[in-house]
C-alpha cells in the first residue's frame, strides 16, 4: 500500500511504497537499526556533556557540531567491530538527522517561542519504544530488476503501485507502529498538468461538513470515520488500562499486544480520512483552474466543546492534501485570511456589526437583503478576497476573462 506522493517542498515529492521483506532482510534492517540508535545515543551523550562543560566552564568551550560527530564516528567504527559491520550511510545520515532535530530546538529557543510550541531537544532511543528509521542517500542503495537492494547486501521487495515520475535522489526505510515496513523515495518534482476548465472555486472549512463550497458538487461532507471506530478504540484503550505496567516496570506481552491492536485501529482511520481527503482534493484541482482556500488553522478547535468532532474532521491534513495537490498540477491554490469571512456578504462586501452565534447557519445581509446559507456566503467571500470575482455562484467566469493576481 502507499500512502501517495506528498510534496516536501517546491522542488522534491515523496513517495511511499509498502514493502516485503524476508525473515533475513528483517534482521538485517533490525541490525542496521540497531547500530543506528547507538550512534544516536552517543550523539544525544555528546551533545549532553559539551554543554554541560561549557556551562560550567564559558572560556573553555567545546564544539558538537556535524563534523565532530563524523569524527566521533569514524573512531567508533575503528574500534568497533560491530558497528564496522554496518554500512556507514545510514549511520552519517542518523548524525545529520540529529543536527536538524538539534538546530529546530536551538532556533525555536532563540525565538522565544512559548514552550509547548517548541520542538524539544533530541532524547535517547529506547529499543521498545523508537520505531525503526534508516535513510540512504544515493550511494547506499539501488534499484535493479523492480527490487530495492540497499548497502549492507539487504534486497527487499517493493510493493509499486505507481511508477516513480524520475529517478530517486534517497530512500528512507522505516517501520511504523503497527510493524509494518515503508520506502519513502524522494524524487525531483514534477508538474502534470491538466486541461484548462475555465471555472474557480471558493472553500470555506467547517465541521459539520468538511468543506463548504460554491458549488454543491465539490462539498465534503463529514465521513465521521473516527465516530464509526469509537467503540472498538475504547476497548482497546481500557486493555491498555488494565495492562499497565508499573512505572519503571518493563510492559508485559498483553500490553504490548493491546497496544499494537490499539495502534492497528488508529492506523485504519488515519488511512480512511487520507484516502477520503486525497480523493476530494483531486477532483476539486481537476475540476478547476483557480482555487480559493480558507487559510484555517482549527488549532483553537482542540479547547472547544467540539475539539473531538474537528479532530476527527482533519481538516489541517485535507488542506495540505488540496494545495500538495494543486502544486502537483499546475493549479492556482491561494490561501486566504480567515478573519471576519462569517460577517462579510459576499454580494455587497458589507460586514456585520457583531459576529453571528454559531447556531445561526443563515447569513442575512442588512445592506443588500442578500440572504444564504452562512457557510456558502463564506465561501464566496474566499472567492472575492482571492481575487477570482466570479460571474456567478457557480464559480464560472466568462470565457478569455483572465485569472487576475490575488492581492
Amino acid at each position: 500500500m502507499t500512502t501517495g506522493a506528498i510534496a516536501e517542498d517546491a522542488g522534491h515529492a515523496r513517495y511511499v511504497f509498502r514493502v516485503r521483506l524476508s525473515s533475513t532482510a528483517r534482521r538485517a534492517l533490525e541490525a542496521e537499526w540497531d547500530r543506528c540508535r547507538w550512534v544516536w545515543n552517543e550523539c544525544v551523550a555528546k551533545s549532553t556533556a559539551v554543554y554541560l562543560h561549557n556551562k560550567a566552564h564559558p572560556k573553555d568551550r567545546l564544539m558538537c557540531g556535524p563534523a565532530q560527530l563524523d569524527k566521533m564516528l569514524t573512531e567508533a567504527r575503528q574500534k568497533t567491530p560491530w558497528l564496522r559491520e554496518g554500512s556507514s550511510v545510514p549511520q552519517q545520515q542518523c548524525i545529520r538527522d540529529f543536527g536538524k532535530s538539534r538546530a529546530k530546538a536551538h532556533k525555536d529557543i532563540k525565538d522565544r517561542l512559548p514552550v509547548k510550541r517548541r520542538a524539544g531537544m533530541p532524547k535517547y532511543k529506547t529499543k521498545r519504544e523508537a520505531d525503526p528509521s534508516l535513510n540512504y542517500t544515493r550511494r547506499g542503495f539501488r534499484l535493479k530488476d523492480g527490487r530495492l537492494h540497499l548497502a549492507g547486501n539487504i534486497a527487499v521487495t517493493v510493493v509499486w503501485s505507481r511508477d516513480l515520475p524520475a529517478e530517486p535522489s534517497s530512500v528512507r526505510m522505516y517501520r511504523d507502529s503497527v510493524g509494518h515496513w515503508y520506502a519513502s523515495f524522494v524524487v525531483p518534482a514534477e508538474v502534470e498538468s491538466l486541461p484548462s476548465t475555465g471555472r474557480v472555486l471558493g472553500i470555506d472549512w467547517g465541521v459539520k461538513e468538511i468543506a463548504t463550497t460554491t458549488s454543491d458538487d465539490h462539498d465534503f461532507p463529514h465521513p465521521e470515520f473516527g465516530r464509526k471506530a469509537r467503540a472498538k478504540l475504547s476497548r482497546y484503550d481500557r486493555m491498555m488500562a488494565r495492562r499497565k505496567p508499573a512505572k519503571g516496570q518493563t510492559a508485559s506481552k498483553g500490553y504490548r499486544e493491546a497496544k499494537r491492536l490499539r495502534a492497528k485501529a488508529h492506523k485504519k482511520v488515519a488511512r480512511q480520512r487520507q484516502d477520503a481527503g486525497r480523493k476530494w482534493a483531486k477532483r476539486v484541482v481537476r475540476d478547476h483552474d483557480a482555487i480559493a482556500v480558507e487559510d484555517f488553522r482549527p488549532k483553537f478547535l482542540a479547547k472547544t466543546s467540539m475539539a473531538r468532532k474537528a479532530a476527527d474532521a482533519a481538516i489541517s491534513a485535507t488542506k495540505r492534501a488540496l494545495t500538495e495537490m494543486g502544486r502537483k498540477h499546475g493549479r492556482d491554490v491561494r490561501l486566504v485570511h480567515p478573519a471576519h469571512t462569517t460577517m462579510d456578504c459576499a454580494q455587497c462586501g458589507a460586514r456585520t456589526k457583531h459576529a453571528l452565534p454559531l447556531s445561526e447557519r443563515t447569513y442575512a445581509c442588512t445592506a443588500c437583503g442578500a440572504v444564504s446559507p452562512r457557510d456558502k456566503n463564506s465561501a464566496r467571500v474566499m472567492l472575492v478576497r482571492a481575487g477570482l470575482d466570479p460571474a456567478g455562484a457557480e464559480g464560472v467566469r466568462p470565457v478569455g476573462a483572465p485569472l487576475p493576481q490575488a492581492a
